[in-house]
């Protein structure tokens, strides 16, 4: 038989009918395999194909070998990522709020690579997540490589940071906006993390000797400088688990050592919420207390006051007074009469 152009390609065209058209449910005959490798402009015969199955096997291509209704089968057995690990990774594609619709089925469409082709039927499914927007924002990739990109060479970066704000005027209507009036942002990059379904950078600002975090969203017009980052002191010993469950809702605030005093029907919650190396002592039967360093913002009062009657803070008294202000202030709305 006269070899064709694409003879030298067979083993390769081979492999890629076995990845997208067999799985343990749908199997392939030796027939079966000559007659695809045909219409790919491939010809081949029995023994050929005997041979390339086993090189690819020898390879490491788990090629399984099955009996099925009177003739003999060819399938792929292990693959690189079982059936319902691909179905987490969709899942956590479709429900992430930072990733944009069209993103997300470019990156389904890659994941269902790893599946034959009755396989990712199964990956066309829609999750729907309670309260879930999807971001507009495509740059979001972009800006993720570029500070990744500072984090490698060390360079601090410089960038814009939008927000969104009401117009001017009695027309009424918002838009985004620049903060502080589209003055420049100049900050070490040292980390990036994904809390709350959005991308943050935890960076160092050298002006206000302070860490903070940023919406990667909302930061524009990413460029790197020829400055060194600093701030390396700060992140020496830095942990970036107990530093997103501190900043509740990653809204920043001053960061405190607070004490609390829970019911201990709330210690799951406790645990959920700090971790479950934080300390805890037991008050008495029914209490028990634990001291955190947290960002003392209205997203943690707000926790706590979610809490009930179940828990208190006890310290700082300033704290605690600052909880008072702010429950006697949303009292007052709910009390004015507002001129009924």
């Amino acid at each position: 038989m006269p070899k064709s152009p694409n003879q030298k390609m067979k083993p390769l065209l081979l492999q890629r009918i076995l990845l997208e058209r067999t799985d343990e449910d749908h199997g392939l005959t030796v027939p079966e395999l000559i007659a695809l490798l045909e219409e790919e402009g491939v010809a081949a015969e029995r023994k050929s194909v005997y041979s390339d199955l086993q090189t690819l096997a020898d390879f490491g291509l788990d090629i399984v070998k099955r009996k099925e209704s009177g003739k003999v089968v060819y399938y792929v057995g292990a693959r690189t990522f079982e059936l319902p690990e691909l179905k987490l990774l969709v899942d956590a594609v479709q429900s992430s709020r930072f990733i944009t619709h069209k993103k997300s089925n470019q990156l389904i469409q890659k994941v269902e690579g790893f599946a034959s082709r009755y396989q990712a039927q199964q990956l066309q499914r829609q999750v729907f997540v309670t309260n879930r927007v999807k971001t507009m924002n495509e740059s979001i990739y972009i800006n993720v490589d570029k500070i990744y990109e500072a984090i490698a060479a060390n360079r601090r970066i410089t960038y814009r940071y939008l927000d969104w704000a009401f117009r001017d005027g009695a027309a009424g209507g918002y838009e985004k906006q620049f903060r502080r009036q589209g003055k420049t942002y100049r900050v070490s990059p040292w980390s990036l993390c994904w809390a709350d379904e959005r991308y943050y950078m935890i960076g160092f600002d050298s002006e206000a000797g302070l860490i903070k975090h940023y919406r990667v969203d909302k930061m524009l017009g990413i460029a790197l400088t020829d400055e060194p980052r600093d701030g390396q002191e700060h992140f020496e010993h830095f942990d970036m688990a107990v530093y997103t469950r501190q900043v509740f809702g990653m809204f920043g605030g001053n960061e405190q050592t607070v004490t609390l005093r829970f019911e201990n029907r709330l210690l799951g919650v406790v645990l959920d919420r700090f971790g479950e190396d934080v300390p805890i002592r037991r008050e008495d039967a029914d209490t028990f207390q634990v001291r955190v360093r947290v960002a003392v913002s209205p997203q943690f009062l707000s926790w706590v006051f979610s809490l009930g009657g179940g828990a208190r803070i006890v310290s700082p008294a300033a704290v605690a007074d600052t909880m008072r202000e702010q429950l006697a202030s949303v009292m007052k709305q709910y009390t004015e009469t507002e001129g009924r």
